[in-house]
């Protein structure tokens, strides 16, 4: 993608939603593959799910550090595609590809090392501590590689190429599917491995994927090629300038949702149920919020490095009102028809009726799910990811985590109650990042 910025309205939101569309179905797609091997060894017995489910929760954690090089490196790229400085792009691309390896070799060695210990603290026991531990093992050893899945995609989104993330993606999930379900039951000549032939699959997979994203970058893709010049320290800091406080707001809400999480298993297993089925309808929305997140990343990257700063604030408003008008559409149904989305996952009618009015009440703050996804990534996009960290960092754990508690325990609301502060969470979140991207401090950071 160039960086000449289209002025004809339909030509902006044509540009804005060919980079939203493909990054929503990238999110997608990266989520099947931890619920492709939950869904394989499901009926294995409740250890072998237990096991897949905290081995990709304790990978999820350890990938914090490839997400904050790839915040950094879509921030800079972008940045220098838009002053058209295609050398500093690629010296972008070979930093952060090296920086990406590094973490993924640093990972690997303490997830190898401590599996066990790291299993122990998310609360397997037994036969799911073992099989856990193995499944862990397995996956994290690729990590050097297929860091590049993560780091080397976000370069290209940088670029404006939010289609060959997606393509990778594709392909990491067909051969998972593939694999995964030969080593799990069995097929033909190959052994049925259980939790061990998940692991292998989710393994392969990510590598292959690495391998395909390295591999198209030596070769040159959307401007942007893979060229080793030695180490570049000043170009390493800005990556990790940027990228560092991400990962520090995500290791900051990760904690505070364990809380909160804690929070509600203490109402019983039936409002514990059906807060994790409303969960798994809000996450539906999630998948627009971070395409158009994504999509506002690139463009006020771009636009910023053009100096054109009305270009940039013009392509994030832009895609908040499109995400705001799809996430509002998902809200209303979300608001009509709660009982039946929660129906779809169970057929406990005391977890439906429990889970009707939370669901309810998310539909009606999708507005402002919007606005705190895209204006995150549209600071983010500007280096300025402190912002949006001290931002979910208060609200999470000064107003989520207190307010959850006083619902809980003194005030006797329930799972309705949770939610309603849930609900407040995100509408704060939402109108304190878009009054700090109005204010404009962002326009003026260099990265």
């Amino acid at each position: 993608m160039t960086s000449d910025a289209p002025h004809n309205p339909w030509q902006r939101t044509r540009r804005v939603l060919r980079l939203a569309i493909p990054s929503a179905g990238e999110m997608l797609l990266g989520m099947l593959v931890g619920l492709v091997n939950t869904y394989l060894v499901g009926h294995l017995g409740a250890a072998s799910l237990t096991a897949v489910g905290l081995g990709v929760q304790v990978s999820m954690a350890a990938m914090v550090l490839f997400s904050a090089v790839g915040t950094g490196a879509t921030a800079v790229t972008a940045r220098m595609i838009g002053a058209e400085d295609v050398k500093g792009a690629n010296r972008v691309v070979s930093q952060s590809v090296l920086i990406a390896f590094g973490c993924g070799l640093l990972s690997s060695f303490l997830l190898v090392t401590f599996a066990e210990p790291a299993m122990v603290l998310m609360g397997a026991t037994g036969e799911s501590l073992t099989q856990g531990v193995l499944y862990l093992r397995i996956i994290c050893i690729v990590f050097p590689v297929s860091s590049m899945i993560f780091v080397g995609g976000a370069c290209l989104r940088g670029a404006g190429d939010t289609r060959t993330p997606l393509l990778v993606m594709a392909v990491v999930n067909v051969f998972n599917i593939i694999v995964a379900w030969v080593l799990v039951e069995g097929i033909g000549p190959f052994p049925a491995l259980g939790v061990e032939g998940a692991a292998y699959g989710s393994a392969i997979s990510r590598f292959l994927g690495g391998l395909i994203i390295f591999a198209l970058l030596l070769k040159g893709r959307s401007g942007l090629r893979l060229r080793w010049r030695g180490l570049d320290r000043e170009t390493m800091w800005r990556i990790l300038r940027v990228g560092l406080p991400a990962s520090l707001d995500q290791l900051i809400f990760r904690a505070g949702s364990l809380v909160w999480i804690r929070i509600v298993a203490s109402l019983g297993t039936v409002a514990f149920a059906a807060h994790q089925i409303v969960l798994n309808g809000e996450s539906i929305s999630f998948m627009p919020g971070w395409g158009f997140a994504v999509a506002a990343t690139t463009l006020v990257g771009q636009g910023l490095g053009a100096r054109d700063h009305l270009r940039a604030e013009k392509d994030a408003l832009l895609a908040f009102y499109i995400s705001a008008v799809f996430m509002s559409l998902m809200g209303v149904v979300f608001f009509l028809f709660p009982a039946q989305i929660v129906g779809l996952f169970t057929d406990d009618a005391n977890v439906i009726a429990m889970g009707t009015l939370p669901l309810r009440l998310i539909g009606l703050v999708q507005p402002f799910l919007a606005a705190m996804m895209v204006f995150s990534g549209s600071l983010r996009g500007a280096g300025d990811t402190l912002t949006p960290m001290l931002v979910n960092g208060a609200s999470v754990w000064l107003l989520r985590i207190p307010l959850s508690l006083l619902v809980v325990h003194w005030l006797d609301w329930g799972l309705t109650g949770v939610w309603m502060v849930m609900a407040l969470d995100l509408t704060v979140r939402g109108i304190v990042l878009f009054w700090q991207f109005r204010v404009g401090r962002w326009k003026s950071i260099e990265v």
